[in-house]
């Protein structure tokens, strides 16, 4: 009789194939390997791009030049457009300016409001003498005034008006001026109402003799145009403060017109006779 072997166990070979097939994903699972690498790799490159993309590009001297150009253009375009000195200095101060009339001898000067009270401050020799004062301000508002205090010495008065318009508005008193700085007196030369001209500091401390006999010591001498009719009216600073009160005009040929020289009385003695602080 012949004995047929017997097969070979089969438990070693499903061993085997179940450790190869432990060792091995399945299809499915290389598919989700490699789908997630894909993913890992878009949002790699796009952190790189986005990194690139916000990184500042390096500064040529081309873009220095043209940063430089426009804003020497902007500075440019900005300084046509501003107002002049002289523009805002006017803005500044018309609301305060007055004019000022004595009836009786016909003299007209100008005046500037100092404070809240009302009180004009003005020239002395444009009121003195007795008779009506009127004083007219900004709004066309005219009223009688009287001399409250007077400074001969200085050529300077304060007016008291009894009526006053609805809204006062009182100048900007400013500081020292030196020689060379700009200045804008404003007032009625030759009957012209609210005139300003321009012109420059030419010196300081000057003293001059009136008509009447009065030497006026510490005033401030400018360049710019004033005629009858600018005594009493300020002198402006490039802000429009007031840092004098005009006084008179240099005349040694006895001709009443502008022949280049002019005076004012500093703020800073002027203001004392309005109460301001004084010199």
């Amino acid at each position: 009789m012949v004995l047929a072997a017997a097969p070979p166990p089969q438990v070693d070979q499903v061993d085997q194939v179940d450790q190869v097939a432990a060792s091995r994903p399945p299809a499915r699972g290389w598919r989700n390997v490699a789908a997630l690498a894909a993913v890992v790799l878009l949002v790699a490159g796009f952190v790189v791009w986005r990194v690139s993309a916000s990184a500042p590009a390096p500064v040529t001297r081309a873009d220095v030049s043209r940063a430089v150009a426009d804003g020497v253009g902007r500075a440019q375009r900005e300084a046509r457009q501003a107002p002049p000195d002289a523009a805002l200095a006017y803005r500044q101060i018309l609301p305060s300016l007055v004019s000022v009339l004595a009836t009786d001898r016909e003299s007209l000067g100008a005046g500037v409001v100092v404070n809240a009270d009302g009180a004009v401050l003005t020239a002395l020799h444009v009121v003195e003498g007795g008779g009506r004062i009127e004083v007219r301000f900004a709004d066309g508002t005219s009223a009688p005034a009287t001399v409250a205090r007077q400074r001969p010495e200085n050529d300077i008065a304060v007016l008291h008006v009894q009526r006053l318009p609805s809204v006062v508005v009182p100048a900007v008193l400013g500081g020292g001026v030196q020689v060379g700085d700009e200045v804008f007196p404003v007032g009625n030369p030759l009957g012209l109402q609210r005139t300003l001209s321009a012109g420059v500091v030419s010196a300081l401390d000057r003293s001059v003799r009136t008509e009447g006999g009065r030497t006026l010591a510490g005033l401030i001498q400018f360049d710019a145009a004033v005629n009858p009719g600018n005594s009493g009216g300020p002198l402006l600073d490039r802000s429009g403060q007031v840092v004098g009160i005009v006084t008179g005009l240099a005349n040694p040929s006895r001709q009443p017109y502008f022949v280049g020289i002019g005076f004012a009385v500093p703020i800073a003695t002027a203001g004392g006779a309005a109460g301001g602080p004084a010199k």
